[in-house]
């Protein structure tokens, strides 16, 4: 046989897997509601208890407002403060005060607090007051640290968008937590103002301190810096002056040479004239432009004047007279007088001429030995500029530094005189009327939240880790089969065998309908092929298959069907006591052929519905259920009954229900409602599938209809309650086939 395909729940399922379906929360809510009830109250008792036994705490604020600088009552431009608060940028005020509410809460301005109010020794403010035992006292003294308790009572809480900020302290008695408030404001200012005057008091040592090393420095530049201007000789002058005398000097040297030159080159070539002029006076008659060169001489030009005079008179008398001629000769006589002191003239200033080139010649010797020497002082200079400027460089930073620090000095001491916070106190704190906890209102509300969410949240955990089939749902999600009913629990003060009678001595009865519906699903699995064999198993013992097998039996016997049914659980058999016949003969007399079927099969007392026993309980029952001759006596009840219901024991332990769900039309699977577990359960319906046995489907027993867990069944079995009652009465044709 192959397994059945009729149905898929699986697919339906997932097709549904989107939805949220509120009315599964609501009856697991109603299932747990008792949990919830009780984690709930216990949360709310526990949360009212503990807050009417707490301490009232009272809460004093003072209000401070924080600056970022001191009030400045000298120029900021002239004296510059040790402690600078900065520019005052948003990221550098906003770590400012971040440092600040630090501050505020540190053990520092905590222990001023202490030492001020004595708080070490204040049994009532460290808790230890109560303690009776003076040594015990004194002994959680010595480990109680004051700062640290009053901490931990300590909060700073910024204004926003603002410089105020509020120090709240809490403590027992509302008039000491104020005063605790106030004392940690004032401490804190003393604290700011502690640290400003350490700071500075710091700096002006350090300061001190480079002053007298610098001052040392500064006198050694200073004095090798005179020493190098002592040993090439400009103590008088600067460095820089003598570089420009220098330069100057040899400046004017050079321009000096350069005239001289010029002058040698005019005088050399006069003197070439005159020289020249000499020689035409020496060697005849000079023309008019030889003269040139001595015409700015007034006695050169008188001389000329008078010897061209004597010369025109002697052309005149040679034209008259003879040559030799007294008047010719006394003129040729004055004429010859004329040149003589011409010539003298001349040769006079060619000697003056001479003279002036030889000056000049010498003048421009001395004027280039004075360039040379001037050269060699600028190239003096140049070698030892280097040496120069490292050591005035070093007195001018020497010089600059000491400076500088001196005058820092100088703020430092005229700030440190200073004594300026930049904190005030706005508000002072005052004793506060009510207490600031416990806060039995906020308590409550949120003891009633929890309180409801736990519950709720223990409720879903306890059904998540619940692992027990208890729905439908649950049957065709997580095990794949069609789900073809449930059965009640029937009351458990009955005894056993009245318990799987049951349904036939109370036909009216909701566990009576329920099979009838159970019945109802079973015929219509099949409506073209009667379904003549059945197997009822289960996956465990006590999951109530034996119950199921003999309930659903007597339910088709009364619809009018012949009903055989096979107790075939040679383990533990029990199908005898429940009808109250002899365990004689049975199944397994008839699987070993010591007796025939009509002999074996027993009677009841319920019209239609006859009983084939375990017979002798044998050492092997796989061995025998494998057998031809269990085939054949299954082949024969088939034909001599309508319906053949076996019970067998559980799939999930032996595997007797796995061989014979191979031999029958199908089995039906039971599953006891919050016991059955969906891993047990699966893994005797997979024992049953890798056969390719037929599954009907799956059977939910022992469903407690009052309990709200299945209140979802409820409404559906009482509705089917008076639809099975028509089918009662009028079999389908199915049925009475």
């Amino acid at each position: 046989m192959s397994r059945t395909t009729e149905s898929n729940p699986v697919a339906l399922s997932a097709s549904r897997e989107g939805e949220i379906d509120l009315h599964a929360y609501w009856r697991l809510v109603m299932r747990r509601r008792w949990v919830i009830a009780a984690v709930f109250a216990a949360a709310v008792l526990v949360t009212m208890l503990v807050t009417l036994r707490q301490t009232k705490i009272y809460a004093a604020t003072a209000t401070i407002i924080i600056d970022l600088n001191a009030p400045r009552l000298l120029n900021k431009e002239q004296v510059q403060d040790v402690v600078d608060s900065g520019t005052g940028g948003y990221w550098y005020s906003k770590e400012y005060y971040e440092t600040q509410y630090k501050v505020i809460t540190s053990h520092a301005v905590a222990q001023r607090v202490v030492d001020k109010l004595e708080l070490s020794r204040d049994l009532r403010f460290l808790g230890l007051d109560e303690e009776k035992d003076p040594k015990k006292a004194e002994e959680r003294l010595a480990r109680v640290q004051p700062a640290e308790a009053l901490r931990k009572r300590l909060q700073v809480l910024p204004v926003k968008d603002s410089r105020v900020v509020r120090i709240l302290v809490e403590d027992r008695d509302p008039k000491w937590a104020a005063t605790l408030a106030n004392a940690v404001a004032e401490a804190y200012i003393t604290e700011s103002l502690s640290v400003r005057s350490t700071t500075t008091q710091s700096a002006s040592e350090w300061l001190e301190k480079q002053l007298a090393d610098l001052e040392t420095k500064l006198a050694k530049s200073s004095d090798d810096l005179f020493k190098f201007k002592q040993a090439h000789d400009i103590v008088a002058t600067s460095w820089e002056d003598r570089q420009s005398m220098v330069s100057q000097r040899l400046s004017a040297v050079n321009d000096a040479l350069t005239r001289a030159r010029v002058t040698k080159a005019q005088l050399e070539a006069r003197t070439e004239q005159v020289t020249g002029l000499t020689a035409a006076l020496d060697n005849g008659e000079p023309s008019t432009d030889a003269f040139a060169i001595v015409n700015q001489s007034k006695t050169v030009q008188d001389l000329k004047l008078r010897y061209f005079e004597a010369r025109m008179d002697c052309a005149d008398l040679q034209v008259a007279y003879l040559k030799d001629h007294p008047k010719v000769l006394a003129c040729q006589a004055k004429l010859a007088a004329a040149r003589d002191g011409l010539t003298r003239e001349v040769r006079a200033i060619l000697e003056g001429a001479r003279r002036e080139y030889q000056e000049a010649v010498q003048t421009e010797r001395k004027l280039r030995a004075l360039l040379n020497e001037s050269k060699e002082d600028a190239f003096g200079l140049n070698q030892h500029e280097k040496e120069y400027l490292e050591l005035k460089r070093a007195q001018d930073n020497n010089q600059r530094l000491y400076d500088i620090v001196l005058q820092r000095l100088k703020e430092t001491g005229v700030t440190g005189m200073m004594q300026m916070s930049n904190v005030r106190i706005l508000d002072r704190a005052e004793a506060p009327r009510t207490a600031d906890s416990p806060k039995p209102l906020r308590n409550l509300a949120i003891a009633l939240v929890l309180g409801l969410l736990g519950g709720v949240g223990l409720a879903f955990l306890l059904e998540s880790l619940d692992t027990s089939i208890t729905s439908r749902e649950q049957i065709e999600e997580r095990l794949g089969i069609p789900f073809l009913g449930i059965v009640p629990t029937i009351e458990r003060g009955n005894e056993q065998v009245v318990r799987d009678l049951f349904v036939h001595s109370n036909p009216q009865s909701a566990a009576a309908e329920c099979l009838r519906s159970i019945r109802t699903n079973l015929l219509f699995m099949s409506p073209g092929r009667p379904l003549k064999t059945i197997l009822v198993t289960s996956s465990g013992p006590g999951e109530g298959k034996t119950t199921t097998a003999a309930s659903l039996a007597e339910i088709m016997a009364d619809g009018g069907n012949r009903v055989l049914l096979i107790d075939a659980d040679m383990r533990r058999p029990r199908l005898h006591k429940v009808f109250g016949v002899e365990p004689g003969h049975g199944l397994s007399s008839l699987v070993l052929g010591e007796s025939r079927l009509d002999a074996a099969v027993h009677r009841t007392n319920i019209e239609n519905l006859s009983v084939l026993t375990c017979g002798p309980i044998p050492p092997n029952p796989a061995e025998l259920l494998h057998t031809d001759a269990f085939k054949a006596i299954l082949a024969e009840a088939a034909q001599r009954f309508d319906r053949v219901i076996i019970d067998s024991p559980p799939a999930g332990v032996v595997a007797d229900a796995v061989v014979m769900s191979t031999l029958v039309d199908g089995a039906l699977f039971v599953l006891k409602a919050g016991q059955t577990s969906r891993d047990a359960a699966g893994r005797a319906l997979r024992s049953l599938l890798d056969v390719n046995a037929r599954v009907f489907g799956a059977v939910l027993n022992d469903m407690d209809l009052e309990d709200r867990k299945y209140a979802q069944y409820y409404t559906y079995y009482r509705y089917g309650y008076y639809a099975q009652r028509t089918a009662a009465k009028s079999p389908s044709a199915g049925e009475a086939a």
